[in-house]
């Protein structure tokens, strides 16, 4: 059996890290940005440990644009390099020079503190330039000799000695021609502000203008103008301290810093700070949400090391908490794989199912803590806490305990729980399975509830486009409960009691009256009943089946193993009243003209309380009920 050692050729690397390492040539910054930072904080430890005893001064990273010579510029005062170190962590393609060092002090600094650890973020340089070149300077060096390496994206390369007054590193970048946006300073300051606005040691690019006040004391004001260095990152992140180094005021300002074009405060925040088993901190905002969850999901952004990640924390955020606003920061969280690998990494598992726990405990804390300020915030959150119990069964199951039903009758709200008992008495019907009447608008359905209301019976409020789903996961949680939309039919066939109504009309006559109905529709897409009502109940209804609606709206939504029922034609039933007077009126009636006309006019009374009449026959029926008013 023959074994060998498998050579990475520069001539195939080269050209596979210029194109296809990142997908987003602005990554380049991000990278070296972080490279710097890592220099600077691995100092900062030898200091710390008393390796290093000089001074530290200034360790502001800055970061130069020189148009002209087509070049961009980051220097650092961090830890540098040797020739010897050159060679090892720049010319050894994909040796981490971050990973070494935690290794060499593990158990003397924290694994986090450095950034890189996949060796190949500097090649990501090459994305934009002809040529790049490392000027450094070791903190071990006591003379002011340096190194001097450069390359021009091929596998060549040249490293020499050159003087270096101070410590640290230089990467000059010469920008080529397909890159030269990069060489706008505006637009390096506008990548500053996304990747490195937290990062851990100040970044300075340019200069910027500041007004000051020149006036003596009781003096008008003067007000000048003088050039200060652009510090891109000024703010320590919120998420790094511990909640009780912060006020509201503080989160609220944090939040506005994240999303400065945000009018509206957030409800409420959740502040994760988790060390074992995993590495987790953060702060999660709840906005108000829209009903219609019309609204921006990439609101949550990802740091590692306080590095910003991406906006896109689908398979690490829980799908349903995609609405909130915020940052996670994890140094567990792997970054330059794909997604799918992502998704079943056994953290990024843990890091999910934790931020599900630490949502669901802060709800119900709210919930007990102060019941009428969470149900105040509950119709702004609805939404979520509804998706999160259709899509996530531990949730589910946290979520019963303070998921909230609002009464359109009585205008209070009522746990799950707290409403099946509510209704226990008069909503159960003849089978023993307790009745959920509710209402999808309650405007449009305002006659139905009123009518509910008259009989005794309560309505809850569903007006969410995924109540249909969540509707179907309560039935399948809860035995015999049934929910039933209050103008799916008539309120005796919704909530079925024993021993029917009995009927004012031979069988005959009900036979005579369905045909009679049915003929002057003659329409497939609707089926005529006769049934049994109250003398004082509408003459007639059109009503969309339960299960017919239901199915069709999840199909709209999506799942509910539904899919394509949004395609096919609506259904309806044409439910005639045979105790009301109308139906007397209609067998009477001899003219079969004058018959077919109180039919249909009495069809459009129950498709306009629908909201179902409209266009040509709302036209016709407006104008026909005008003529009779003369």
């Amino acid at each position: 059996m023959a074994t060998g050692k498998i050579n990475v050729s520069a001539d195939n690397i080269f050209p596979v890290i210029k194109k296809f390492l990142y997908s987003d040539h602005e990554i380049f910054l991000r990278e070296l940005i972080s490279n710097a930072v890592d220099a600077t904080n691995k100092l900062k430890t030898l200091s710390n440990l008393g390796e290093f005893s000089g001074e530290l001064g200034d360790l502001s990273i800055h970061v130069d644009v020189d148009k002209k010579k087509k070049t961009i510029t980051i220097r650092d005062r961090g830890i540098g390099m040797t020739s010897d170190e050159v060679n090892k962590y720049i010319n050894d393609v994909a040796f981490s020079g971050a990973t070494e060092f935690v290794n060499a002090y593990e158990g003397k600094i924290d694994k986090g503190a450095m950034i890189g650890h996949f060796g190949l973020g500097f090649y990501s340089s090459f994305m934009v330039s002809s040529k790049v070149e490392i000027h450094t300077r070791s903190w071990k060096s006591t003379e002011d000799e340096g190194a001097l390496w450069s390359c021009d994206g091929s596998p060549e390369y040249s490293l020499d000695t050159k003087k270096k007054k101070d410590r640290g590193t230089d990467i000059i970048l010469h920008i080529d021609s397909d890159s030269e946006e990069f060489l706008e300073e505006f637009k390096i300051n506008e990548l500053l502000k996304k990747y490195a606005r937290f990062m851990s040691v100040p970044i300075i690019c340019g200069e910027k203008d500041e007004r000051y006040n020149t006036a003596a004391e009781g003096e008008d004001a003067k007000w000048e103008t003088k050039k200060v260095p652009n510090v891109i990152n000024p703010d320590s992140p919120a998420w790094t301290k511990k909640p009780s180094e912060l006020t509201d005021e503080d989160y609220k300002a944090f939040y506005k810093a994240l999303y400065p074009y945000t009018f509206e405060e957030p409800l409420f925040h959740i502040h994760m700070n988790v060390d074992y088993p995993f590495d987790l901190t953060g702060i999660l905002f709840f906005p108000k949400i829209k009903p219609n969850m019309e609204l921006n999901k990439n609101k949550i952004q990802l740091y590692q090391s306080q590095v910003f990640v991406t906006d896109n924390v689908e398979g690490i955020v829980p799908e349903f908490l995609m609405m909130l606003h915020g940052v996670i920061d994890s140094k567990d969280i792997p970054l330059n794989v794909s997604r799918s690998y992502l998704q079943a990494d056994g953290n990024v598992k843990k890091i999910s199912g934790h931020i599900t726990k630490k949502v669901a405990d802060k709800l119900e804390e709210m919930f007990k803590a102060d019941r009428a300020d969470f149900e105040q915030k509950f119709k702004d959150i609805a939404v979520i806490i509804e998706y999160g119990m259709v899509t996530d069964d531990k949730f589910f199951e946290r979520a019963q305990k303070f998921s909230l039903l609002r009464s359109a009758v009585d205008e209070q709200n009522y746990t799950i729980d707290e409403y099946l008992e509510k209704i226990s008495t008069l909503q159960t019907d003849k089978d023993g399975a307790k009745v959920v009447l509710y209402a999808s608008n309650k405007d449009s359905q305002h006659s139905y509830i009123q009518k509910a209301k008259a009989e005794g019976y309560d309505v809850v409020l569903l007006d969410s486009p995924i109540a249909g789903h969540w509707i179907q996961k309560i039935e399948g949680a809860k035995e015999k409960v049934r929910f039933a939309r209050v103008d799916s039919d008539m309120l005796d066939k919704l909530i079925p009691k024993e021993g029917e109504r009995a009927h004012l009309l031979t069988d005959s006559e009900k036979e005579s009256l369905k045909d009679y109905v049915e003929g002057a529709i003659n329409d497939k897409n609707y089926s005529v009943r006769v049934e049994a009502l109250a003398s004082d109940d509408v003459p007639m209804m059109v009503v969309m089946p339960e299960y017919m609606r239901r199915m069709k709206e999840m199909s709209a939504t999506g799942g509910g193993g539904f899919m394509g029922m949004g395609d096919f034609p609506d259904h309806y039933d044409v439910v005639v009243n045979g105790n009301h007077a109308l139906a007397g009126k209609i067998l009477k009636s001899e003219e079969p003209a004058e018959r077919d006309q109180l039919i249909l006019h009495a069809k459009d009374l129950a498709l306009l309380q629908q909201g179902l009449l409209t266009g040509e026959r709302l036209t016709a029926f407006v104008n026909r009920s005008l003529e009779r008013l003369v």
